[in-house]
């Protein structure tokens, strides 16, 4: 069996990526959480990935609190650059492929088409940049990665989806952003993803996404409608809701690499979320 090192395995990544594998006769996933390796000591990792050798890291960890990081900026700098920069260099060194996901959050988000794997990066947010920082680190320790980006991640865990639920199940009227648009992305999607690509010597960054366009109030409505709820969803622009952290206005990524490289195609959007709700994932 090859085994796996899973990082934030308890997270919704983390969690899909059990679900993938389960019943594997080829794969055996070592998971691990802050409690069991602390990806920012690099004594922890090397000691760690040189006892379990495995074939493969998926980094599913990362201080991903958007609003938070603008605070913690050190200490996100540590989860989401140093932590990868210390799996790269245990990677490399025990010959294990490392899977790392980062984010929308790297690119500006001033666009008016899908960005590619190979446009210019600009990050507006502390976490955009440590997240970049953490591509980087990669890039630079790593002999075999691949780069997954993603966005509007939801699976089983606290997510968009579950809070507005709850909150459509006691308002009346909810409002929602309406001018940032991306595509939700199902963490069963991006975890099949992940699965096309560790067996494979097809190495390098690629976007992961689910395929189509809508903006947070327009998902917001289309899981209403799924779940039965009749609560009105006010479409609001990103000026009336403030955050500490900027938002990339556009934050559609082109699966490029993935269609040009593989056969693996990403569910639409609105089929993911179907699936999600069927699954009972998204009870509150």
């Amino acid at each position: 069996m090859k085994k796996i090192i899973v990082t934030g395995c308890n997270g919704q990544l983390g969690k899909a990526v059990n679900e993938y594998y389960k019943g594997s006769n080829e794969y055996e996933l070592v998971n691990t959480d802050v409690a069991e390796l602390d990806i920012t000591n690099i004594e922890a990792v090397m000691k760690f990935v040189g006892d379990v050798k495995p074939y493969a890291i998926i980094n599913c960890a990362a201080h991903t609190n958007v609003n938070a990081c603008e605070t913690q900026e050190d200490l996100a700098f540590k989860i989401n650059a140093i932590g990868p920069r210390n799996l790269a260099i245990a990677s490399k060194e025990f010959g294990a492929k490392l899977i790392h996901i980062s984010t929308d959050y790297v690119f500006a988000g001033d666009n008016d088409h899908p960005y590619r794997e190979y446009d210019e990066v600009a990050p507006q947010s502390a976490y955009g940049r440590t997240k970049l920082q953490g591509e980087h680190f990669v890039q630079q320790f790593a002999d075999k990665y691949f780069i997954v980006r993603t966005a509007w991640l939801y699976g089983d865990g606290k997510n968009f989806v579950k809070t507005m639920l709850g909150l459509g199940k006691t308002n009346d009227t909810v409002r929602v952003v309406g001018d940032q648009v991306g595509s939700p992305t199902s963490a069963k999607e991006l975890a099949k993803a992940i699965g096309v690509l560790v067996p494979s010597d097809n190495y390098g960054i690629f976007h992961g996404t689910c395929e189509g366009v809508c903006s947070w109030a327009d998902f917001t409505e289309e899981f209403y409608r799924l779940a039965g709820l009749t609560t009105k969803v006010e479409h609001i622009t990103t000026d009336e809701y403030p955050t500490p952290a900027k938002r990339p206005a556009y934050s559609v990524l082109d699966n490029y690499m993935f269609s040009s490289t593989t056969d693996f195609k990403f569910a639409d959007w609105k089929d993911a979320i179907k699936e999600y709700m069927e699954s009972g994932l998204a009870e509150v």
